[in-house]
């Protein structure tokens, strides 16, 4: 059990370092967004399952709730993630911000 914690402490450290690469590397707002909102939900859910099994190497009437309550977490997390992305695209279009678009070479001039 333990080495099932390790890989889903070490998926989740993956996904969160990704997220980071990713909203560092990306040249909008909008595209910023992608791994903010997929790649973190990921990583916290990799994170707290590990926690949870974790958690339940004592296993007591207590642990098992203390895991219920992560796993709660983690589902509100889920379900929340998208419609907060929503929003923040959505104020960024109210706003007037455009996205990124790539500028063509001009002939002549490459």
């Amino acid at each position: 059990m333990d080495i099932l914690v390790i890989i889903l402490m070490a998926f989740g450290f993956l996904f969160f370092l990704g997220g980071a690469v990713g909203i560092i590397r990306m040249p909008d707002f909008y595209s910023r967004l992608h791994p903010a909102g997929k790649l973190d939900t990921l990583g916290i859910m990799a994170m707290v399952a590990g926690l949870a099994l974790y958690n339940l190497h004592h296993f007591s009437v207590g642990a098992i709730l203390l895991s219920i309550k992560m796993i709660l977490i983690v589902f509100f997390v889920f379900m929340s993630s998208p419609t907060a992305t929503h929003s923040i695209v959505d104020a960024g279009m109210r706003a007037g911000l455009r996205p990124w678009t790539r500028k063509k070479p001009v002939k002549g001039k490459e």
